[in-house]
């Protein structure tokens, strides 16, 4: 697990700067705080940071040469089954000169060409360059794990892990894509293949990039098929997921240095957990973080499976200061980023990695088995779209008359969130139900002039293009088709790539094992969801290695009280930033509405904690990287 960059003047031929390589690498150092590598030559340059996880000798470092520098390569990732690629690449001739899984997806290239990542099974990101060939090679993995982001300009083309090491390069201006920015009010996150720089792009996951003969070829390689539906019993569909998982699991232990779990105390995580013991993991190191306050704590449901499993069990039960962490939040991530469970997760990595610098975890469950309650609410869409036309009118007339709620999570709060959306397509009706501003609501916050400069997007069509390319052919799957390609690659693995490695930690993720998802992509909708009961299949499966306790309780989220901080600790700095003079003048947003919002939270009348902290993410973005504001200056 690393950071890489590079620089390719492709275009003007002009030489690269080691000074250059040297500048992004610092800006990835916390990516890999092991050891720097630079690779220049002529016009093109290869940088890497590294965080040593297989084979921790020199002889894995990198950049690495093979073939008298025909092959270079920089890479960040972990390839699970290289041992098995290694053997039967050594049956073709291929000669090795370490233990490293970065010299056998060089080799796999030099055997295979472009079409090496088809054998690749984990979670990467790099750049290989063929000298031969005049070919750069750029590769992302199937799920989108490993981040990469390149930009060009009239010289060629730069790469990086994450878009400020960019800032390295006095080439490049820092300038809002306000389409992008559109996107994020309505998602939380900006979704591929933008970034919020304009310039910037971000490589899709299952895609690569080739520039050759003075042209870039962007080519995907890999999506989620649904199809054909698993014709096996529903006995046969449990012992086959916990064997692909028990698998995946395994693959995941191999490594020169220390490793744990996180542990939650949901379903996915004490799965992973209970597998790991399955597997003869001695005393697993096992990592948990709680809240005060008892609506966000799940340290008990942790300490029942640690207890089980006799693991080697930490814990942490933090109170954030929401203004001490903001710096972190904002300066790591990159782009504006509004999913706050970013902070616990932060949090929890860094606890981790006191102990360990690899740790598996249980995401992409809920991705892969109806394990949100959105699912739930599309199920009873789906009903109440079958009901008569008159009933419908009725139901969607009375919506008007219930109250608003204080609370996010109340019944009645998300009663009416469900209802007061009945009347869109099932496609609509789910965009709605996953974001922070809709179409109308972002008519009403936004000036005419961002509109216009933004396009005026609805982005609900990124959703609907989304449901149109599945090819599942129940609606409950073609959900899960479009959660894992918007969803899941640029909320929940941002997330967690950047919460971890921000701490040099190392995530890895049975439940995105290319191998399970695939097959949980085939079972029936009636396998994962039955009734109000998700991931049905999953619970049936794992019966014997969990308590019911953990496997009957209602999903809560890693989630912090962004509701009260606004009322409180939040309170003064978010009327400061949000309604000051320089956030005005950016022009974005029409003052009064932002006025209004806040004070209807603060008073209880409404709760818009997650608007108001999309907002604050963005307004504190834009200070740090837009504006270069010393108040926010670069974490130390």
């Amino acid at each position: 697990m690393c950071g890489i960059a590079g620089r390719y003047n492709f275009l003007s031929g002009s030489p690269v700067q080691a000074e250059l390589l040297s500048g992004m690498c610092d800006f990835l150092a916390h990516r890999g705080p092991d050891g720097e590598g630079i690779y220049n030559k002529n016009n093109l340059g290869l940088g890497h940071r590294r965080l040593a996880v297989i084979d921790l000798t020199e002889a894995a470092g990198q950049p690495m040469v093979r073939e008298n520098g025909r092959f270079v390569i920089t890479y960040n990732g972990e390839i699970y089954n290289f041992q098995e690629l290694r053997q039967n690449l050594e049956k073709l001739g291929h000669r090795f000169y370490s233990q490293s899984d970065t010299e056998v997806v060089l080799a796999s290239y030099q055997e295979y060409g472009t079409k090496c990542v088809q054998y690749l099974r984990g979670m990467f990101a790099f750049a290989i360059w063929d000298e031969r060939a005049k070919r750069l090679f750029l590769a992302r993995d199937r799920v989108g794990k490993k981040p990469l982001f390149y930009w060009m300009d009239q010289d060629g083309i730069s790469f990086a892990s994450e878009p400020k090491a960019f800032l390295a390069d006095p080439q490049f201006k820092p300038e809002v894509n306000l389409e992008a920015i559109s996107h994020y009010l309505t998602y939380q996150y900006i979704p591929s293949p933008w970034s919020a720089f304009q310039k910037i792009q971000k490589l899709p996951p299952g895609h690569v990039l080739i520039v050759q003969n003075e042209q870039i070829t962007i080519e995907r390689y890999w999506k989620l098929s649904y199809n054909p539906i698993f014709s096996g019993s529903f006995e046969d569909a449990q012992h086959e997921l916990l064997a692909k998982l028990k698998e995946a699991t395994e693959l995941r232990l191999i490594s020169d240095v220390p490793l744990g779990a996180f542990l939650s105390g949901g379903i996915d995580s004490s799965v992973v957990v209970a597998l790991m013991a399955e597997l003869g993991v001695p005393q697993i190191k096992t990592f948990s973080i709680g809240f005060k306050e008892k609506a966000y704590n799940e340290l008990p449901f942790a300490r029942m499976v640690a207890s089980q499993y006799e693991t080697d069990h930490h814990e942490l039960t933090v109170t954030p200061k929401a203004t001490e962490i903001f710096q972190k939040l904002v300066w790591f991530y990159n782009e504006p980023f509004a999913d706050s469970s970013a902070i616990p997760t932060l949090y929890l990595s860094e606890m981790t990695k006191r102990h360990v610098t690899v740790a598996l975890n249980g995401d992409g469950g809920d991705e892969n088995l109806l394990g949100y309650d959105r699912y739930v609410a599309s199920l009873y869409g789906s009903w109440y779209d079958r009901l008569p036309k008159p009933i419908r009118h009725i139901l969607e007339w009375g919506t008007q008359f219930l109250p608003d709620a204080s609370k996010s999570k109340t019944l009645l709060s998300r009663l009416k969130r469900f209802v007061m959306v009945l009347s869109e397509t099932p496609e609509r009706r789910y965009g709605y139900w996953m974001s922070h501003f809709d179409p109308l609501m972002k008519q009403h916050l936004c000036t005419e002039e961002f509109l216009r400069k933004s396009g005026e997007n609805d982005s609900f069509s990124l959703l609907v293009d989304a449901f149109q390319k599945s090819d599942a052919k129940e609606f409950l799957n073609r959900l899960l088709d479009v959660d894992v390609a918007m969803y899941l690659p640029d909320d929940l693995l941002v997330k967690v790539d950047i919460a971890s490695m921000a701490h040099g930690l190392e995530a890895r993720s049975p439940f995105l094992d290319h191998h399970v998802m695939e097959f949980c992509a085939t079972l029936p909708s009636s396998m994962k969801l039955k009734g109000r009961n998700k991931k049905y299949v999953l619970k049936q499966a794992v019966q014997s290695l969990l308590p019911a306790e953990i496997l009957n309780r209602p999903k809560m989220g890693f989630g912090v009280p962004l509701d009260h901080w606004f009322r409180h600790d939040l309170r003064e700095m978010a009327y400061d930033l949000l309604l000051s003079t320089r956030a005005v003048q950016r022009g974005y947003f029409h003052r009064p509405v932002v006025e209004t919002l806040l004070d209807e939270h603060v008073s209880g009348k409404k709760n818009s904690q997650y608007r108001l902290w999309n907002l604050l993410m963005l307004e504190l973005w834009h200070r740090t990287f837009i504006d270069g504001d010393p108040n926010f200056p670069i974490p130390s």
